[in-house]
């Protein structure tokens, strides 16, 4: 299974140096600078502009609330366009997504892009879930193109499966949810802020310490239903979907930790900790699990922790929970 949102950054090793030198070992050091690494083809040089770039780049995730987040193609010029007409996206994303999946949802973040904005939203009340959606914006006519709202194929079907099975399936999600919170209690991990989950967050159902996903080409008889009757009562759902049954391939449910300290390293054994935790916990959601240790750094434009030195579930390891 293709786990969704697990980019692995490749990030070099270097030494940062410091300290007083009298002239001699200054002029010692600027020599050895100039020198190429014959192994590796750079310069100190170049591995000093590593960690600065890395530094600048990344950030303690206790801190991190979303405001930097910036899209694949972020345009600076359309993202301040959209922002200084907040109301008007907000409106017609507002009717977009009332109109297309019978869904009011909050706006939570407008982010530029190639000739539009991504604009991340959360559905109200239940079915809970993040997803986001495109408005077209023509910069040089300085024209919002309100009735031309999209969203990537599937991607907002998939997010409110997902939540309908959050609702259908609350004490499973419950018992999940509450022995994460136990984890994080008893071991020094930490998930994203909850400022993060709302400016960052398109992934459906998800929580500061987990998201999921669904991984359903064609639109499941969940979706369908919800279309066809969007105002049925979270009883009326528990009462026909109870026994409401998929693959548990079909739903991804990804565990995302991070290390509370600042230069922490992700740990092998907490990770196998939790890991066998998941494998022998009962009751929670039917589903294929993940779980990611991060270091305590996350990408400020991208928001994902995850890089080189995290410890990762891979596809082919991952908990089947049937």
């Amino acid at each position: 299974m293709k786990l969704k949102k697990l980019l692995i950054c490749s990030i070099g090793l270097s030494l940062l140096l410091g300290g007083c030198m009298n002239m001699d070992k200054k002029v010692e050091d600027e020599q050895t600078t100039k020198n190429v690494d014959t192994e590796t083809g750079s310069t100190d040089n170049e591995e000093l502009n590593q960690n600065q770039h890395e530094r600048d780049l990344y950030m303690s995730v206790q801190d991190y609330t979303g405001e930097e987040y910036e899209t694949p193609t972020y345009n600076e010029k359309i993202d301040k366009f959209a922002e200084e007409n907040r109301l008007v996206v907000e409106k017609a994303v507002k009717n977009y997504f009332s109109e297309e999946y019978k869904t009011e949802v909050i706006v939570h973040n407008i982010v530029g892009a190639q000739d539009g904005a991504a604009v991340i939203v959360e559905s109200v009340g239940e079915p809970h879930f993040y997803t986001e959606a495109i408005i077209p914006i023509d910069l040089s006519e300085e024209e919002i193109l309100e009735d031309e709202v999209w969203s990537q194929k599937g991607q907002v079907e998939d997010a409110i499966i997902t939540g309908l099975l959050a609702m259908i399936f609350e004490e499973k999600y419950r018992v999940l949810e509450n022995y994460l919170e136990e984890a994080v209690n008893k071991y020094p991990v930490t998930g994203i802020t909850q400022d993060a989950l709302e400016k960052v967050s398109a992934s459906g159902y998800s929580t500061t310490l987990y998201y999921t996903d669904w991984y359903q080409p064609l639109s499941s008889e969940l979706y369908n239903t919800y279309i066809e009757n969007p105002n049925m009562t979270k009883d009326e759902w528990e009462e026909n979907f109870s026994n409401f049954e998929y693959d548990s391939n079909l739903l991804g449910i990804t565990i995302d930790l991070y290390m509370n300290e600042e230069n922490q390293s992700p740990d092998e054994k907490i990770f196998e900790s939790i890991v066998s935790d998941i494998e022998g916990l009962q009751g929670v959601p039917k589903g294929a699990y993940a779980v990611i240790i991060n270091d305590n750094r996350i990408n400020k434009t991208s928001g994902i922790g995850t890089k080189e030195n995290s410890i990762i579930l891979r596809d082919f390891e991952l908990i089947i929970k049937e």
